[in-house]
């Protein structure tokens, strides 16, 4: 279960995020400096208990309308071989000592978890609290009850934000299959459903005034029926 430490992280996340976001392609600013809040969020365990999983809702408030992204976090104790291009920044963590942070999209331990969530095989935790399941998080799939394992994740950024197109072998039989996740970057209030989707995740954050929001943070589709980038 996830183990929350109170305790300091220099340079923090929003400090290395500020300087992070804006190389993004799917950023949506105006080439001020980023003035980022954390408005939600939550965790999901690795069943190794080596890699931290943290996906992180920020708004931006630099510009004349507020921004929400997602952000998917992972946070390993030495660095991700040939993750250099996906790597967040370092920091030092005051139990932990330096941790290497990472965009999560790029971590195939991080991509396993989430379709884990999405086909109902593990649950969220709360952001801030240990070993506390988030039951506001809530994963659907169609493909719920089969077993699945990711293989192999090519990671595809755009300015609609990122497509992970991972290769899963199913069981029985193990059958090779394409699928998209589908991480939506920039977050809407109640934002339709996806009617083609296998499966989903939904989570919410708070807006600037205070009242919640939900949107889905993830999509599961069919790679076959999605066009190529």
């Amino acid at each position: 279960m996830a183990v929350i430490h109170h305790t300091t992280l220099a340079p923090s996340k929003l400090e290395l995020l500020t300087s992070w976001l804006p190389a993004q392609p799917w950023h949506l600013g105006d080439g001020r400096e980023p003035e980022l809040a954390k408005v939600g969020g939550f965790r999901l365990d690795d069943p190794e208990g080596e890699v931290g999983i943290e996906f992180m809702v920020v708004t931006d408030g630099s510009g004349d309308q507020p921004v929400t992204y997602q952000v998917l976090l992972s946070y390993r104790g030495a660095p991700l071989d040939g993750a250099d291009h996906a790597l967040v920044g370092t920091a030092e963590h005051g139990v932990l000592g330096r941790r290497w942070i990472y965009d999560g999209a790029h971590d195939l331990v991080v991509v396993g978890q989430l379709f884990a969530l999405i086909l109902g095989e593990t649950k969220a935790q709360a952001q801030s609290v240990s070993d506390t399941p988030d039951p506001s998080v809530t994963g659907y799939s169609a493909e719920a009850g089969r077993t699945a394992a990711i293989e192999s994740t090519t990671v595809n950024n755009g300015p609609h934000g990122t497509d992970l197109l991972v290769q899963v072998a199913e069981t029985p039989g193990l059958r090779t299959r394409e699928l998209t996740i589908q991480l939506r970057r920039v977050l809407q209030p109640n934002r339709g459903h996806e009617t083609r989707a296998l499966g989903h995740v939904t989570a919410g954050w708070l807006l600037p005034d205070g009242t919640k929001a939900q949107d889905m943070f993830a999509v599961l589709l069919d790679a076959a029926s999605e066009p190529r980038s």
